[in-house]
């Protein structure tokens, strides 16, 4: 129960910080949305921190990974843990499975969100 408030309480801090970022940055330029970009890089780059660390040291607790990987991290860009996850499918040397999660994800990704918008506009 001790990991889940964590996740509750990183998370919450990291989706904060995203919303503040984002309304912050993405308004300086017109069609870049420099904010989330940012965001995105910067959590990939913590949640590798995150998980260099624990891999180097193999201190770190679960209560740490919650609240740090999973929780901040995860509230702050889902992107960081594709990240991660790709990085593991290339450490494993699956390289295969690396380039279809890769494609699959972006290319549904973007599918998905065509197809929400079109259920939005069809009802």
């Amino acid at each position: 129960m001790k990991e889940v408030i964590l996740v509750i309480v990183g998370g919450g801090l990291g989706s904060g910080l995203r919303y503040w970022i984002g309304k912050s940055l993405n308004p300086i330029f017109e069609n870049f949305y420099l904010g989330t970009f940012l965001v995105n890089i910067l959590g990939c780059l913590l949640i590798g921190l995150v998980f260099g660390w624990s891999l180097k040291n193999q201190t770190m607790a679960a209560t740490y990974t919650a609240l740090l990987a999973t929780g901040f991290c995860g509230g702050f860009t889902t992107f960081s843990a594709f990240g991660l996850e790709l990085f593991l499918l290339i450490k494993e040397g699956s390289y295969l499975p690396f380039i279809g999660y890769t494609l699959l994800s972006v290319v549904l990704g973007i599918l998905a969100v065509l197809c929400g918008i079109w259920l939005m506009r069809s009802f």
